[in-house]
């Protein structure tokens, strides 16, 4: 980035400050916010970026950053006005940790791939003062099922439990179709449920050690899934057709018209 560049960022960064600042003075909505009011919208907000960055579109991501921009800054300015920190300790923060957590670059340390990286990564955390006492200790309760055992199994991946090879984890989701199988003939409806955490956990597994983010796939699986759908609908509309009267029959023809078309 240019010097000019640089400038005219930190100009436009001083202004969103500002406007902060007077928002939070004069807007009767903004001044009664708290960090309990915004949290929920912050939650809306990243997903609203995650759909932004699943659609590839670049002037949505832009303006789905902003909004969560202007989040920090918000959370930042309630925080000053009870001196617990401000926008500077805030930046402070995430530069110490970049630095630190990055020996490699700004330190010593040599490595050979992104893979060392991340186990160089979580070992650090686990050494920062007042981190994580366990592995697993970062990862937040709130995060939606799928995400959170993607990231368990990232950071005991980080200290090397882990498959010796990834192809072993394929007997493993086999063991656990196998066990699920007997519970659905036995009939124990918790232990069914059980079992099919245990098939989609290793599934997940699979995904992680093949390069593949599972609530990607997932997300691209229902995506297709409702545009075909939505196809399945308009085609029996136009038929003049309902949908609940036909045959499975007659919407399998359709839906394979569909995958063909999508």
């Amino acid at each position: 980035m240019t010097i000019n560049k640089r400038e005219k960022t930190l100009e436009s960064f001083n202004k969103l400050l500002d406007i902060m600042d007077e928002l939070r003075e004069k807007c009767p909505w903004d001044k009664k916010q708290t960090n309990d009011t915004l949290r929920t919208l912050t939650v809306e907000e990243t997903y609203e970026l995650a759909d932004a960055i699943i659609r590839k579109d670049n002037a949505l991501i832009k303006k789905e950053l902003g909004d969560l921009l202007l989040h920090i800054v918000f959370y930042s300015k309630i925080g000053s006005e009870t001196e617990s920190f401000d926008i500077k300790d805030v930046i402070d923060s995430i530069n110490e940790k970049l630095i630190y957590r990055h020996p490699h670059i700004f330190g010593d340390v040599t490595v050979k791939d992104a893979k060392e990286v991340e186990e160089n990564w979580e070992q650090l955390k686990l050494k920062e003062k007042n981190g994580n006492k366990s592995v697993l200790e970062g990862v937040p309760d709130s995060l939606p099922a799928l995400i959170k055992a993607n990231r368990i199994q990232d950071k005991a991946r980080g200290v090397g439990f882990d498959w010796e090879v990834r192809e072993q984890v394929w007997d493993k989701v086999e063991e656990e179709l196998n066990e699920l199988k007997h519970e659905i003939i036995s009939g124990n409806q918790e232990k069914m449920e059980e079992e099919f955490g245990d098939l989609f956990f290793s599934l997940i597994n699979a995904a992680r050690l093949y390069g593949i983010n599972p609530e990607n796939a997932l997300e691209k699986t229902n995506r297709k899934f409702i545009n075909r759908f939505n196809y399945l609908e308009e085609k029996t509309i136009k038929q003049g057709k309902d949908l609940k009267k036909m045959s499975l029959e007659e919407m399998e023809t359709i839906w394979n018209e569909a995958k063909k078309n999508l």
